[in-house]
């Protein structure tokens, strides 16, 4: 039997497992059985996790960091280059950076950016960070966080987000003292939020016509006993959301979907979204989901614009595995997306498994989780802003 425990536990332990964070860093919880119940005689009692609970600690001090900048923003450029050069000459740090970001001609042009050609650089694809990097700072908005996931597919570095950005959802930071900051984060003993993530696998139909490449950007074809190619798969790590939609066409969308191989609904509509709780916030909330504080284990299902009043948004537990296929009589192909990127086309045949992922985001807190995500309810979306109603003197009676 699944239960929610069994699952957080799965991710605590999936990511303490990598051999790179096992030596570099340890995630202390006060209460290692999260949600589990116990029989004490011929009652059950639960006993419930703080959130507060979850800290980060150095087992050694990090050495080596990974600065994500948001590209082609050039009110980033001065952050970046005091962020940088404050962690190469006074921390003694490595620093990594983006090919790309160094290639940008303001920077490469620019004779005091001189400093910054000692940065460590890697290009997207085809350089492997996972056990180079300690912990990561985002400079940018919530996108630049997203971007930092999308690069480890399995355990990833702490990250801490500054808010330089539009909307700022998911960065708590102010860049104004980012010293004091990153000296307390490298000093460690830091809360943070363990953001769960889906794990995705698309498989589709060889069509006649496909190349017949074993790999071709990021799809691994599977071959059959006879050597032809059958089925191609892909896998995506996603921090927010699986959006699944009608594409260009006018048609309903009209998809199936299936939790742990049962058929629960067929989505008509303009298609649905599967988001995690941190994407609960995102497109969901948009739609019309509930938000859900990102230390909830859970997976949401939400209709977009479905063509029947009495298909509401639902919350399933995480670790239970969804499947979505087009229907037999669908008239029309869908898209999916994974946080934004790597959109594609949906055909009959093809389907897309989601569950829980094991390897979460661990997301340095500026308090704590519970703080944090109230203030950025606050802040970011003005969650319950109305002015207030005026207070009523009592009236006497004449």
């Amino acid at each position: 039997m699944r239960t929610a425990a069994a699952s957080e536990l799965q991710t605590v332990a999936s990511y303490k497992g990598s051999v790179h964070m096992r030596e570099a860093m340890r995630i202390i919880q006060c209460v290692a059985n999260i949600n589990a119940p116990i029989r004490t005689g011929p009652s059950w009692k639960w006993h419930i996790q703080d959130p507060a609970s979850q800290k980060l600690t150095w087992n050694k001090p990090p050495r080596s960091i990974l600065v994500i900048k948001k590209i082609q923003d050039d009110r980033l450029l001065q952050p970046f280059k005091e962020l940088c050069i404050f962690l190469m000459e006074v921390k003694e740090m490595i620093v990594y950076v983006e090919k790309k970001v160094l290639e940008d001609p303001t920077i490469a042009n620019d004779e005091s950016f001189g400093q910054l050609k000692k940065l460590c650089t890697f290009r997207e694809g085809f350089d492997d960070l996972s056990d180079r990097i300690d912990f990561i700072i985002c400079l940018g908005g919530d996108g630049t966080l997203l971007y930092a996931s999308s690069l480890f597919q399995d355990s990833v570095p702490p990250v801490m987000a500054f808010h330089l950005g539009s909307l700022g959802f998911l960065t708590p930071f102010n860049f104004d003292t980012y010293q004091s900051q990153v000296t307390q984060v490298i000093e460690g003993n830091v809360a943070i939020t363990l953001r769960s993530r889906l794990k995705v696998k698309v498989t589709k139909e060889n069509r006649p016509g496909h190349p017949r490449a074993v790999e071709e950007n990021g799809l691994i074809d599977t071959r059959c006993g006879d050597g032809l190619l059958r089925k191609r798969t892909s896998h995506y790590q996603v921090l927010n959301e699986v959006v699944v939609d009608r594409g260009p066409s006018s048609y309903l969308s009209n998809v199936d979907l299936f939790l742990d191989g049962r058929l629960i609904t067929t989505v008509q509509g303009d298609g649905v979204i599967v988001s995690t709780p941190t994407g609960s916030t995102a497109y969901a909330a948009a739609a019309g989901a509930s938000m859900i504080h990102p230390n909830v284990p859970a997976i949401m299902i939400t209709p977009i614009c479905p063509h029947s009043l009495s298909f509401r948004p639902i919350v399933v537990p995480a670790g239970v595995e969804l499947q979505i296929m087009l229907s037999p009589d669908a008239r029309n192909t869908a898209w999916v997306s994974f946080d934004g990127r790597q959109r594609q086309e949906i055909c009959h045949g093809d389907s897309i498994s989601i569950t829980t992922s094991c390897y979460p985001v661990p997301s340095i807190c500026f308090r704590d989780p519970v703080n944090d995500w109230f203030e950025s309810l606050a802040e970011c979306l003005h969650w319950n802003v109305r002015k207030k109603q005026s207070y009523l003197p009592d009236m006497e009676d004449d």
